[in-house]
């Protein structure tokens, strides 16, 4: 059998695509299944989980190719949709929340039968980095923030343990 055709459809395009979050809000970006029900299952189960929580959540469908949106703020569903869309991945998830860390919801979100995988969680600066092939794109990963250069002094330390109390989280 001739590897010519498979060599030709084999080509994969990476793309670098940046998260579009001006307010540095808290992002978490993962992939799931049966987006039909999980769009809206995944933003009762993140308002179950923290009642007062604002957030929105988009997913990308395979069939129709449209990227459903959800949520309880219209900033936030607006920029959820947006990157989400930006993304085009199929059965991509884009969950976008104020008032709550990902650590408080990611347990939940992991143990979603609709839920695949997690790729981050974070409200660092973002890029998704995607892989296109003639039948659609997928996420690869994510870049979540400025690379590290060096190891913490004492005092930053200190003030990292400080600030982990201020927030209701005790290290030692």
């Amino acid at each position: 059998m001739s590897n010519t055709g498979a060599e030709e459809a084999a080509a994969v395009m990476i793309e670098r695509v940046k998260v579009i979050n001006p307010e540095e809000k808290q992002v978490i970006i993962g992939q799931g299944n049966f987006s039909i029900f999980a769009c809206d299952d995944l933003f009762k189960t993140l308002l179950t989980t923290v009642p007062a929580l604002k957030c929105a959540v988009a997913m990308n469908e395979a069939v129709p190719k449209l990227t459903r949106v959800t949520g309880n703020d219209e900033r936030l569903k607006e920029l959820a949709g947006e990157n989400c869309l930006r993304i085009g991945a199929s059965h991509t998830f884009f969950i976008i929340m104020d008032g709550a860390y990902p650590i408080n919801v990611l347990t939940v979100l992991k143990s979603h039968p609709a839920v695949a995988n997690i790729f981050v969680a974070s409200a660092n600066p973002l890029d998704v980095i995607v892989a296109e092939t003639e039948l659609g794109r997928a996420v690869l990963g994510a870049v979540d923030g400025t690379s590290a250069n060096r190891i913490e002094t004492a005092a930053e330390k200190k003030a990292r343990r400080e600030l982990c109390e201020t927030l209701g989280y005790v290290a030692d």
